[in-house]
């Protein structure tokens, strides 16, 4: 199998080198397009600084269970309209977007982005901070 592969991709070349062009570009294409990824320690550092809020889109009972001490519950599917609440912070705050496991969170912190807002998102949700024994608050 290994030699197989290996065959082809010397016959092949330039096919090779075309796809792994083409797939390294997805993945930066993935990357930027939900905004930049925060871990626990950036956060921390925005919150306690003052200079960022977290915005806790898992739905209400999710967040009641346990969120980010200073936390603003806003659910995902409830976003759009809600995002008016958002407007004092534009421009002195980054708005910094937590999920459950950092699935979500991009497309939201893209809009916020399109919309003129400075926003980020925890990278890896609430379950890394969970995973890095920080507190939440219930």
């Amino acid at each position: 199998m290994v030699a197989h592969l290996i065959e082809f991709a010397t016959n092949h070349y330039l096919l090779v080198a075309l796809f792994l062009v083409l797939l390294v570009l997805l993945i930066v294409y993935e990357a930027r397009k939900g905004g930049r990824s925060l871990s626990n320690g950036e956060l921390t550092a925005l919150v306690n600084g003052d200079k960022g809020l977290v915005i806790d889109i898992r739905p209400s009972k999710d967040f009641s269970a346990g969120h980010i001490v200073g936390a603003i519950n806003i659910p995902q599917d409830k976003f759009a309209a809600r995002t008016g609440e958002l407007e004092k912070h534009k421009g002195n705050k980054t708005l910094i977007i937590v999920d459950n496991m950092g699935q979500h969170s991009g497309a939201i912190c893209r809009d916020l982005l399109k919309a003129g807002f400075t926003a980020a998102k925890l990278s890896g949700g609430v379950s890394s901070w969970k995973a890095d024994n920080l507190p939440l608050v219930k």
